[in-house]
């Protein structure tokens, strides 16, 4: 038996690049030498004093949003509740209050006409929805889709279920945490129409609720009775009913049989580059805190609605919906804030169209994730299959058969959507005795069928040949090698144009090397939520949007790997930290590296050519990750990027200008050092913040310029001879160095270089580059 490869060291371990010594500097800096000229030193020192404490300040990103939620692999950690310090889970009181808020869910006596309840609305057997499209609040009659005669709400009623975890409630977002949430119908005019003195007045009437909120929340003969009380007590019952335990929540466990073999190949799709449903709907709450824009058709009656665009002023979220929760999903129909689909066939159909431009939406700023999605028959199956496979109701509380009101409580109703996800769940995956080892496989043997069999520890050697499949490596501890190790015995993944991603990776200390991938549609390595992730000695192309495609994980390691033709991005790590990409070639693809909204990493010794953008750090807004710190990009060469933009229409990388050498959109703490940098017809190394590619888009969900960069001691040639028309759009002009006057905190030191606009010398005083930077912002303001 082999023993186990070692376990990757730590990213502050692995061994750096060792930096040249620096070249030697004037004693005397030319402070104001090609910039203003000596005869200004008096009106900027003014304006330097004056100005010192008027530097803007960037609302910088969440700190420790990157990389996986815990330890990485499918095992993801829950989130923290949003939870008021005085009615937590913790309380002493929690499970008083909780049993108080179950009969208050219930009770019709928290409406002004005691006629509907909570459960009116969030019914126990419509997946604590209401079955209807858009809810119905004051004076309706009936539960569900037979509920008729009272005021149409606009939206419809969000599940109860893990709303535990959403951090912030209702579609648009407007409700801090479930307190909150719950006061605004009960004080609704058009929902339960009632006021906080008339229900205190109520329910102090009554003793059964009197001895429980003295047991709850203190007092005596009822005088803790108020809305504020009802509103935690319902938030705390609202706490227990969490779905965690369904087929999808024991196969992450270990059980390989909990998910059948449709509903495994539908968790593929639903992860895969193709359809793209996991960078939304993420582990383990499938569902995520941000707000997007995929345009979902108007019912006919129905007039704009803004979503988040009404709570926040930004052209951006005009028309963004809350991302929901997928668990217990198959219970909810119908679908989207307007119950505008059915059924998840038609939620499918939808997505699989591009959003709501396929479906005639003029919507011009939709999210960058909606776009067509070819999808099989099979396909299609297989992810509704896996969707049921993500219910569980084993936390639900059964009714109460009275309140103690004595008025009449919603009762039990018969299910068909319950019944359906039975019957998905109810057959068995295949069952295998997984064993450490060294597996071979031949050209003509499954990939895939070794990797089942391998438990974590396994080494997997692939003798060189040709094999069509897509992988998936849920197992942690998982070495998969290609050949002899040489480059001649590579063997090959070819998805001939049909299959999504080579390799899908969710399992942790993750290795993988000399193989060559081509030809598929959606990805080629992928690695999501996992930490200690290493690809080595490779060459991909043709696989679709990305070469490789680490997202959400943690110390990640790309050596010695060749990408071309991506329609995006070459080599892109997103949402990550601890990241090392060595000694690789990117070349033909739309961008040769990314690093979006990722801490802590390294891109040196790279060639990058014949790109649209050579390498790429960004931090862009609505995603998880708030955060893009700490980058290093040297030693490298980027050479000659001018290839043609040829992204996906939409997509914001097609935003990206033809021509650029490095290009930092709002990242903190990037250096750029001792790179040769040449032939890149618009720009060497470009600054500029998020206005300049997203213009009237603010305000943004992460600080919306770059701070504390510092490029310095690069070897510039040739660049920003014909700049794209986007840089030209912006108000820059090509050149070694452009800058959209952004940043007060950002410093170069390059001699020699051209500049599109004067730049902060780091040679400068500090008092000096705080005065240039207010002067040129003004003139910049003033046109």
């Amino acid at each position: 038996m082999p023993t186990p490869p070692p376990k990757r060291p730590s990213y502050s371990a692995l061994p750096k690049t060792p930096r040249r010594a620096p070249r030697r500097r004037s004693r005397g800096p030319k402070i104001f030498a090609g910039i203003l000229g000596a005869m200004v030193l008096l009106p900027l020192t003014v304006i330097g004093v004056v100005a010192a404490m008027a530097v803007p300040v960037d609302t910088e990103g969440a700190a420790n949003t990157a990389g996986p939620s815990g330890a990485g692999g499918l095992a993801a950690v829950w989130p923290n509740m949003i939870q008021r310090p005085d009615n937590s889970v913790t309380d002493p009181h929690f499970a008083r209050r909780a049993a108080l808020g179950k009969l208050l869910f219930y009770d019709p006596v928290l409406s002004g006409k005691n006629d509907m309840s909570c459960a009116t609305c969030h019914h126990p057997d419509f997946g604590y929805s209401d079955g209807r499209g858009k809810a119905m609040g004051e004076g309706g009659k009936g539960l569900g889709p037979d509920r008729k005669g009272g005021r149409v709400i606009r939206r419809g009623a969000p599940t109860v279920w893990n709303a535990a975890f959403n951090q912030t409630q209702f579609w648009d977002g407007r409700a801090k945490d479930l307190e909150d949430q719950a006061r605004n119908p009960i004080t609704a005019p058009e929902e339960m129409r009632e006021t906080d003195a008339n229900l205190s007045g109520e329910l102090a009437t009554l003793p059964e609720y009197q001895s429980m909120f003295d047991a709850a929340f203190g007092g005596h003969m009822g005088s803790s009775i108020n809305l504020a009380n009802v509103t935690k007590a319902l938030a705390a019952f609202e706490r227990t009913q969490l779905s965690t335990r369904s087929p999808f929540d024991r196969y992450v466990a270990g059980d390989r049989a909990a998910l059948t073999l449709s509903q495994r190949r539908g968790f593929d799709v639903f992860r895969s580059g193709q359809a793209r449903c996991f960078e939304c709907h993420s582990l383990p709450t499938f569902s995520s805190p941000d707000f997007k824009v995929i345009g979902v058709p108007k019912l006919d009656d129905e007039a704009e609605d803004r979503g988040r665009g009404d709570i926040v002023s930004s052209p951006a979220l005009r028309g963004a919906f809350k991302v929901p929760t997928l668990r217990n999903v198959a219970l909810t129909a119908p679908y989207m804030h307007n119950g505008r689909f059915q059924n998840l066939d038609e939620v499918v159909d939808f997505y699989s169209k591009g959003g709501g431009p396929g479906m005639g939406v003029l919507t011009p700023n939709l999210d960058d994730k909606i776009r067509p999605i070819r999808l099989t028959p099979q396909q299609r199956q297989d992810l509704i299959a896996f969707l049921n496979a993500l219910t569980d109701e084993s936390a639900l509380a059964d009714p109460p058969r009275r309140v103690p009101s004595t008025l009449p409580v919603a009762g039990r109703l018969s299910s068909p959507a319950r019944t359906s996800a039975a019957r998905f769940n109810r057959g068995l995956g295949r069952r295998l005795v997984a064993t450490v080892g060294e597996f071979v496989v031949l050209p003509g043997q499954s990939i895939q069928e070794a990797i089942d069999r391998a438990a974590p520890g396994s080494v997997i050697r692939v003798r060189s040949g040709e094999y069509s499949e897509s992988i998936t490596v849920d197992a942690n501890r998982i070495t998969l090698v290609g050949g002899d190790g040489t480059p001649a015995t590579r063997p090959v993944l070819d998805g001939r144009g049909v299959h999504s991603d080579a390799v899908i990776v969710s399992g942790r200390d993750f290795t993988m090397s000399n193989f060559e991938v081509r030809h598929y549609v959606g990805n080629g390595v992928v690695a999501q939520e996992t930490t200690n992730f290493t690809l080595t000695d490779a060459k991909l192309e043709d696989t679709g949007l990305y070469g490789v495609y680490p997202v959400r994980s943690s110390f990640v390691k790309i050596q010695r790997v060749e990408v071309i033709g991506a329609r995006d991005a070459g080599i892109y790590v997103g949402q990550s930290k601890g990241i090392a990409i060595e000694d690789c070639i990117a070349h033909g693809n739309v961008s040769g590296v990314e690093i979006e909204n990722s801490v802590d990493a390294r891109v040196e010794r790279n060639h990058v050519y014949d790109n649209s953008g050579g390498i790429l750090v960004f931090a862009l807004p609505g995603n998880p990750s708030k955060e893009a710190k700490r980058t290093r990009v040297a030693f490298n060469r980027i050479i000659g990027n001018n290839h043609e933009n040829f992204a996906d229409p939409g997509s914001i990388v097609s935003k990206v200008p033809s021509g650029g050498g490095v290009f930092i959109l709002a990242a903190d703490d990037t250096e750029v050092s001792e790179n040769e940098i040449r032939d890149n017809n618009s720009f060497g190394v470009a600054v500029l913040g998020l206005e300049s590619l997203f213009p009237g888009a603010g305000p943004f969900d992460v600080g919306a310029f770059s701070d504390r960069t510092r490029v310095h001691a690069n070897r510039f040639s040739g660049n920003g001879g014909k700049a794209d028309k986007a840089i030209m759009a912006a108000g820059l002009k090509g050149a070694d160095l452009i800058w959209d006057v952004t940043g007060p905190t950002n410093v170069w030191n390059e001699p020699g270089a051209t500049a599109a606009v004067p730049i902060l010398d780091e040679r400068w005083p500090a008092f000096i580059r705080r005065a240039m930077f207010q002067f040129l912002a003004r003139a910049k303001q003033r046109g």
